[in-house]
């Protein structure tokens, strides 16, 4: 793996680092009662991860007293551990589970993004793909082993090389979306080569000239050049199904064009989806003053992140369950 790919992929996840903590102090110092102090421990989706890394940078800023303990390893860690006691909140990249709610889950969203289709930039057929795009319906078809090779995707009997399918290993919200954009699919149903984490599945397409996966879009682009990250491109989406690749439906080019895409209802939701943060019951002292701070001050930085800022109505929605 070049160093520029691995920067790329992995940059987000050395940057934890710096907000490991050794252990907990008290919420609420005994003195000045306007001093926040305290830890708060996150887990969970890899597509929230960069976010609520920023998020954290920031408000510790505002906050010097206030520790972070952030990891990912999908959104169904973060759900397992917040529903455990594990945790103070959970990452979740996807919609919130009934059987979750009766067990406490409380959450709040907080922003959206989108995930993508991922090839090698190296495949073979690229431009031909990037011309016509590939419909839904033979995306389903690939993750559900009916359509086998590139020659069954673009209609061309004599191309026989295998389409080679990764999909996540571990329980997430990316697979769950992409599953349900597939057509009322689940993780369970995706077939391929599971990899475990959104840079590993970045990774392992970017390595097979014939491979294709999904990532949530903050790992499939570069966060400083806002294109796709070394070693991929992004597969798009024939959406009307007519052979080909519409303007309207050309909208991969760079982060920031995605983003609107998905912001102005261009691009199907799912993939796009809402991203929450979700708690053990009804959040409490350093807790929901982080929450609140993020759904206000803090979503001053979610576009320059590589995230979809949530409008007035939205923010005072998701605002009104802390209350």
């Amino acid at each position: 793996m070049n160093r520029s790919r691995a920067l790329a992929i992995l940059g987000l996840i050395a940057s934890l680092m710096g907000f490991q903590c050794a252990g907990c102090i008290p919420a609420r110092p005994t003195g000045d009662s306007n001093e926040l102090r305290g830890t708060i421990t996150i887990s969970g989706a890899w597509a929230l991860y960069p976010m609520v890394i920023r998020w954290a940078e920031e408000f510790r800023g505002q906050h010097p007293g206030v520790e972070f303990d952030i990891s990912a390893g999908g959104a169904g860690k973060g759900m397992a551990d917040v529903l455990a006691g594990a945790v103070d909140i959970g990452m979740v990249s996807r919609e919130i589970y009934p059987e979750e709610v009766e067990q406490g889950a409380y959450w709040v969203g907080v922003t959206r993004d989108a995930v993508v289709a991922t090839l090698n930039a190296q495949n073979p057929y690229l431009e031909e793909l990037r011309a016509k795009g590939i419909p839904p319906a033979t995306l389903r078809g690939i993750w559900t082993g009916v359509v086998a090779t590139w020659g069954d995707v673009l209609g061309d009997g004599a191309i026989q090389d295998s389409i080679h399918v990764y999909t996540r290993s571990d329980s997430c919200g990316a697979a769950e979306t992409w599953a349900a954009f597939l057509g009322g699919l689940h993780q369970e149903d995706l077939q391929g080569i599971a990899v475990y984490g959104d840079p590993g599945l970045a990774e392992a397409v970017a390595q097979d000239a014939l491979g294709i996966g999904f990532n949530n879009l903050n790992f499939a682009y570069g966060s400083e050049t806002e294109q796709p990250i070394s070693g991929l491109a992004i597969a798009p989406i024939d959406l009307n199904g007519n052979g080909t690749l519409d303007e309207s439906e050309s909208f991969y080019a760079s982060r920031g064009e995605l983003l609107s895409a998905v912001a102005e209802g261009q691009y199907p939701a799912p993939p796009a989806r809402a991203l929450n943060l979700v708690t053990l019951g009804e959040p409490g002292g350093l807790v929901r003053e982080f929450l609140v701070w993020v759904l206000t001050e803090g979503q001053a930085w979610t576009e320059e992140s590589g995230y979809i800022r949530l409008s007035y109505g939205e923010a005072q929605r998701e605002l009104a369950k802390l209350e």
